[in-house]
């Protein structure tokens, strides 16, 4: 039952016509058997549906359903598009037991029916949107709007597919259905339907609008697009429409006036279609005068050629006025289907005229299995031939449903258990020109049941997009995608698909677009500027290489030098008074520490190994001790020989060599007890640091345990606390031989440099945490050495007339008289 509205539906009754010629002209599948077909047209009109189908099970010109006296026809199948019928058509046809080649290309009430009477000749719904889904996600399009054919379907829509569409990320700006403005056009009031429509489509957000529907919803889409808003804005923003089977861009006989150009571009889904051997050649000839049978013939060709049949019943006629058009010149039969535009009449064979002419190949062969199976003779045949109008029709089903075969372009054609066609279909691109005509550019294939990479095949080169793109390929996203180095975070209240973009926190990455978190780079890597790549950390530590690492050498040997001039000096003048007077061994022992002190520095440059971290801070920790402990003794001496020149003293006894070397000895025995309990227990060891700094990992000494480590620095800080207080309350004892005042000033530089060392050590990274210890180090040492022995220095080579006895013993006299 095709519907005459349509002008390309006029290919679909040739091709009816031309495989039935096929079939009947072909004695190997019904040799002495004639197909015949009754064709009727609805012109869109549900109503007027029902009493033809009604007529199928009545009498000849009579409607009387059930009363089958006089029918002489044997009706075996219907085929039909039952997509504009709201009479339960099907189902009644179902009851009689009549097999139905259904072109539903909508409604999913026959969806869910299974009933052996009905076989489907479109891909159900779910492929079909599955396909849409595919093609969306081909072209990463996300934010969409959708329309469906009525309130039923968008409801199965919602629960089906919505959260199959959410998994791929795909969204919507609207879903809707053609009911919600088609209600206003059964009350008349069309321009509000357009407005609500045009409204709808034009002013939505996005740019990918997807139509599931039939031919009646393309009529009123064409509509009232062009009655609605549109011609009051300026430059409309373009749009992709995607329509699905039964939506297709159609010219129709009664030539209302609508702008095509909304369609540019659109993605059309088409049932596949193959060129047929011999088809071009039965049409180019075809005209009124040779048509026998072909009622629509002279309606199409007196609409589309503008001339009078002279077949035509003049009754049909007022005023020369036909169809709402005067027409004064009479058809000459020169005119040729061929030589009409593409959009009124397709040159190629369209999907349902390809699908219209398998139907008629699918109710042949099913014929045949039938006869064939009743009887292996000839003769048998033969009967089975002559007593075929006494089958009933529904013993061809299962013929029906297990035909398989090729056909004359040796594509395989076959139901599946469920009575679906198995079959692939096209994706049409719609390109539209400025006379409102159109063609159709097949550009790519869905495959629903092959492998999921093998699914979709499309040329995206012969693409011709809305003219407002400019031929780029269209986004569809709520937003602009997220940048590199950014991430998606959700908007609250609005959908998944609209997000705010967000930078990736330091240390954090994002190298796609449309990142929905940000990743953490690999320790040993970084996160570079833009925060899109992760760049490998360089390797780094204090060596002697760098400025830093040269500069501290410099200072280390320089000190030593110094140290061990200083050495040699008093070595050289160990007699004089000024080495004798307070304890020469204490002195030299000071001073060979210093030059250890100094030397220590050295085991913190360069690229730690297991020798220097396993004897860097205990090393450190042992001559410092040494010196602030040899500083302790020269102190505590000081303090006993003053307190033993008192008459009647008793510190005489306590004055001397062992006492300053019992002193230094058991201050040193007990920090290296401590340094060998740190050793034997948790020892330091080289590691590697890739937290601290941004862009290197540091290779430094783990001291392994902290606690041990600040015991070390803790009993290095009380000596030389108790050195300097002992020293402070001493350093108004005369000064003829007392070294109590730069024995004071020596170790509030030692104490300033160690007490600034632990929240400086705290708060430096990197390599700069060796190079702050190694200052201090040199600072302390340099404390103590300049202080202590440039006094001493300067009178010995400067000042030998003060180097004496008498000069010493005088102003020791004059101290005391102060």
């Amino acid at each position: 039952m095709p519907q005459r509205g349509v002008t390309e539906y006029y290919q679909r009754l040739l091709a009816l016509a031309f495989a039935v010629k096929e079939v009947n002209e072909n004695p190997k599948i019904l040799p002495n058997i004639s197909l015949g077909f009754n064709i009727y047209d609805n012109t869109l009109l549900a109503r007027w549906t029902t009493p033809a189908a009604m007529q199928f099970i009545s009498p000849k010109d009579r409607l009387l359903p059930n009363f089958l006296c006089g029918v002489h026809e044997n009706l075996l199948t219907i085929t039909a598009d039952v997509t504009n019928s709201y009479f339960p058509i099907p189902q009644i046809f179902a009851i009689y037991k009549i097999p139905q080649l259904i072109y539903d290309s909508a409604s999913i009430i026959l969806e869910n029916t299974e009933l052996p009477s009905f076989y489907k000749m479109v891909p159900k719904r779910l492929d079909q949107f599955r396909g849409i889904l595919k093609l969306l996600d081909h072209f990463q399009w996300r934010w969409i709007g959708l329309f469906a054919t009525d309130g039923v379907t968008l409801q199965w829509f919602i629960q089906k597919m919505v959260p199959e569409f959410s998994n791929h990320s795909i969204c919507f700006a609207f879903l809707d259905s053609f009911a919600s403005f088609e209600y206003d056009v059964e009350k008349g009031n069309f321009d509000r339907s357009a407005m609500y429509l045009s409204d709808k489509i034009i002013n939505s957000e996005a740019n990918i609008l997807v139509f599931h529907g039939e031919a009646t919803n393309m009529i009123f889409l064409t509509y009232f697009l062009s009655k609605g808003i549109k011609p009051q804005i300026q430059n409309p923003k373009g749009k992709v429409f995607i329509l699905t089977i039964g939506m297709e861009l159609k010219t129709y006989l009664w030539n209302y006036d609508y702008d095509i150009r909304d369609f540019s571009g659109a993605l059309s889904f088409a049932l596949q279609s193959n060129e047929l051997q011999g088809f071009q050649h039965f049409i180019q000839n075809r005209n009124p005068s040779n048509a026998e049978g072909d009622t629509f013939i002279k309606d199409f060709w007196t609409d589309q050629f503008h001339c009078i049949s002279q077949d035509i019943v003049l009754d049909r006629f007022v005023l020369g006025n036909y169809s709402g058009r005067a027409y004064s010149s009479p058809c000459t039969g020169e005119e040729k289907l061929e030589s009409l535009p593409e959009h009124v009449f397709p040159k190629s064979v369209t999907g349902h005229s390809y699908s219209f002419y398998n139907s008629v190949y699918i109710v042949a062969h099913a014929l045949h299995a039938m006869i064939a199976s009743r009887s292996r003779s000839k003769a048998g045949m033969k009967r089975e031939r002559r007593s075929l109008h006494n089958h009933q029709p529904w013993q061809l089903y299962r013929f029906l449903k297990a035909v398989s075969f090729n056909n004359s372009v040796e594509e395989k054609i076959s139901f599946d258990q469920n009575g679906e066609l198995i079959q692939k279909y096209d994706i049409i691109n719609l390109v539209t020109y400025p006379n409102q005509s159109f063609k159709r550019v097949k550009v790519g294939r869905m495959d629903p049941r092959a492998p999921p990479g093998e699914l979709l095949s499309i040329n995206e080169d012969v693409i011709v997009w809305n003219s407002w793109f400019n031929q780029t390929q269209p986004v569809a996203l709520c937003n602009p995608k997220c940048p590199t180095g950014y991430r998606k975070k959700r908007k609250e209240g609005e959908s998944f698909c609209c997000y705010d973009c967000i930078v990736c926190p330091k240390g954090w990455i994002s190298d796609h677009e449309d990142m929905p978190v940000c990743s953490k780079c690999p320790d040993d890597q970084y996160a570079n500027k833009g925060q899109n790549a992760c760049i490998p950390k360089t390797i780094t530590f204090l060596s002697y290489e760098e400025p830093l690492g040269i500069s501290l050498t410099i200072s280390t040997v320089s000190f030593s030098i110094i140290t061990v001039l200083m050495l040699r000096i008093f070595l050289k003048h160990h007699d004089t008074p000024l080495v004798k007077a307070n304890n020469r061994d204490l002195t030299y022992t000071l001073l060979i520490s210093l030059l250890l002190c100094f030397l220590s520095a050295l085991l913190f440059i360069g690229r730690p190994d297991k020798v220097t971290c396993f004897l860097r801070q205990t090393a450190f920790g042992l001559v410092f001790t040494m010196a602030v402990s040899s500083v302790l003794a020269k102190t505590i001496t000081v303090v006993l020989v003053f307190m033993a020149t008192q008459p009647g003293s008793r510190m005489k006894k306590w004055v001397g060599k062992n006492l300053a070397s019992s002193i230094v000895l058991s201050c040193s025995i007990l920090q290296g007890v401590i340094c060998l309990v740190w050793l034997s227990t948790s020892p330091p060891f080289p590691d590697s640091d890739a937290q601290s700094m941004t862009e290197e990992i540091v290779l430094q000494c783990n001291e392994s345990s902290p606690i041990m480590f600040y015991c070390v620095l803790s009993y290095m800080g009380l000596l030389a606390m108790a050195s300097f207080t002992v020293a402070f309350f001493a350093r108004n004892l005369p000064d003829s031989f007392n070294e109590a005042k730069f024995i004071t000033f020596s170790m509030l530089v030692f104490c300033s440099v160690w007490l600034s060392f632990v929240p400086t050590y705290l708060s430096t990274k990197g390599k700069y945490v060796v190079a702050v210890e190694i200052f201090s180090i040199l600072a302390s040492s340099a404390g103590l050495l300049t202080c202590i022995f440039f006094p001493k220095c300067y009178i010995i080579l400067l000042r030998p007339e003060l180097n004496k006895r008498e000069q010493l013993i005088r102003r020791g006299k004059n101290s005391r008289t102060m």
